[in-house]
């Protein structure tokens, strides 16, 4: 894992350093296949919540009735910001046929202000850092969810209504100078820094309105080349080797990850280590870049 920032070169971007030693299968297929929305590869997965169960109940065994309580989605958001962090290659991305290596692991999500059909949508970012642990995260994401609820316009969305109220023609000429830019990593550093769309990875929560897990596309704006759909939690059956059946809690997750970063094996790892979180999530509890034993399952 890369721990330190190397120094800007010629050819690097605001969120990314350019990937100059790559090997020549990965450095042609950035070349021929542009397009990251043509080069989306879908993995769904079903993880038994036994333990993350336990080890939830044992965070919030001392906790005040008023304080904000650990949940699911806490963990999911934790356990995908660590294995990021454990497999540099999810925080890659593919731009103007170039490679680039993020400068920091971020996730994104949306909170819905009211559960309403009416009610307004605000973006909420998580930046992390390798000493952070599920305890930090807890409270990011608390004061994150309270601010997005809260009467204040996030910068995003503040952005895109700009565009909406100025003449047709010139919010399209605007936007369609942004696209280039984007491409040619010249987006100012503020829309970066708010735009969930250049975060590592965009996670969405389907589970808290009640639907199922599923595939969700990538964008070929901005850089993020990984998008996790999490489903709502029940009953599922589960079978050991011997075809013996057992109903656990369980969730459905979804990832949708640009194929042409990695292989298929590094992207089993990848999968696997998730898996062995949701069996351990204790791990949690240890800082971000502290390694995990991956099984061989």
């Amino acid at each position: 894992m890369e721990t330190e920032k190397a120094k800007k070169r010629r050819g690097d971007r605001k969120d990314g350093r350019l990937l100059r030693e790559l090997d020549s299968l990965h450095f042609v297929t950035g070349v021929i296949y542009p397009n990251r929305c043509d080069n989306e590869a879908f993995i769904s997965e079903r993880l038994d919540l036994t333990q993350v169960n336990k080890y939830l109940d044992e965070k919030n065994a001392n906790l005040s009735a008023d304080e904000y309580k650990y949940n699911l989605f806490q963990v999911v958001v934790t356990t995908i910001l660590k294995v990021i962090t454990l497999k540099p290659k999810m925080n890659r991305f593919i731009a103007n046929r170039n490679f680039y290596q993020r400068n920091e692991v971020s996730t994104a999500f949306v909170v819905k202000k009211a559960f309403s059909e009416s009610g307004a949508e605000a973006l909420a970012i998580v930046h992390s850092k390798p000493e952070m642990s599920i305890d930090d995260i807890h409270n990011i994401i608390r004061d994150q969810i309270f601010e997005c609820r809260s009467e204040k316009i996030d910068p995003s969305t503040d952005a895109m209504n700009f565009f909406n109220k100025i003449p047709r023609f010139v919010s399209k000429a605007a936007l369609r100078l942004m696209c280039f830019l984007d491409r040619h990593g010249k987006v100012p550093a503020s829309l970066i820094e708010t735009d969930p769309y250049y975060t590592s990875c965009v996670i969405s929560n389907l589970g808290s309105i009640s639907l199922h897990s599923g595939y969700h596309h990538l964008t070929n704006w901005g850089s993020c080349s990984f998008f996790v759909v999490l489903g709502e939690r029940k009953k599922r059956p589960f079978f050991d080797e011997d075809g013996n059946c057992t109903m656990r809690d369980s969730v459905d997750i979804g990832l949708t990850v640009d194929e042409r970063l990695a292989d298929g094996y590094y992207y089993s790892r990848c999968v696997q280590l998730l898996r062995d979180i949701f069996e351990n999530p204790h791990c949690l509890d240890e800082p971000l870049s502290q390694e995990v034993a991956v099984s061989n399952k």
